[in-house]
């Protein structure tokens, strides 16, 4: 809704939903995943919720909005591969593609206006914005969003369910199968030593 709703406060000509996410290192997000799967959980999740809420966005507003996914707060040494396009990289390009005049960010990668959000989008993705003459506008992140919690309680009450040996409903959006309660043994394993996942099942 929130998408939509600035969306709506600037009008759906010439605009365009630009998903912010964190980005990680590419070999991190190679190996993300449930256990010897395919990889690339990490950025293939990001893009599949970047997906749904353009849909839904297009579909309440009878538009067909140009929408992407790009990544900030990359760290460590400039050698290291990241995921791209980073978000000032992606402004630019849009910028000189010339299609749009108005870009809507939406940090579906954050779930809280921290430190980082407000540097990253408010200070330097807008710089960079009025810099290639783009309009820009930041979606909240959910906080303390009534919806947001409540999601947030019928997770930790399934979770305690399951590890009563219960099986409650789990209503979602997505297949389940690839997203497992606890994780399966070698799931997203850590690139610098062999340990388990924090709530995994090794």
């Amino acid at each position: 809704a929130a998408a939509r709703e600035a969306v709506e406060a600037v009008g759906a000509d010439r605009v365009a939903l630009l998903y912010v996410t964190h980005a990680i290192p590419d070999a991190m997000d190679e190996t993300s995943g449930p256990g010897d799967g395919d990889g690339r959980a990490y950025s293939v999740d990001q893009a599949e919720l970047a997906a749904a809420i353009t849909s839904e966005v297009d579909t309440v507003l009878g538009t067909d909005l140009p929408a992407g996914l790009a990544f900030c707060s990359r760290s460590g040494s400039p050698r290291t591969p990241w995921l791209e396009p980073d978000v000032n990289d992606r402004l630019r390009e849009l910028a000189d593609e010339g299609e749009v005049e108005h870009v809507v960010v939406v940090p579906i990668g954050f779930i809280s206006d921290h430190m980082e959000v407000v540097h990253d989008l408010d200070v330097e993705a807008a710089a960079t914005a009025t810099e290639v003459g783009l309009g820009m506008s930041r979606v909240p992140t959910p906080g303390s969003d009534r919806a947001f919690v409540s999601g947030l309680v019928d997770l930790m009450l399934e979770r305690a369910g399951q590890a009563r040996g219960e099986q409650p409903v789990r209503p979602t959006w997505r297949d389940l199968d690839s997203h497992p309660a606890v994780c399966p043994v070698g799931c997203c394993p850590n690139l610098r030593e062999s340990r388990p996942a924090l709530c995994g099942s090794d």
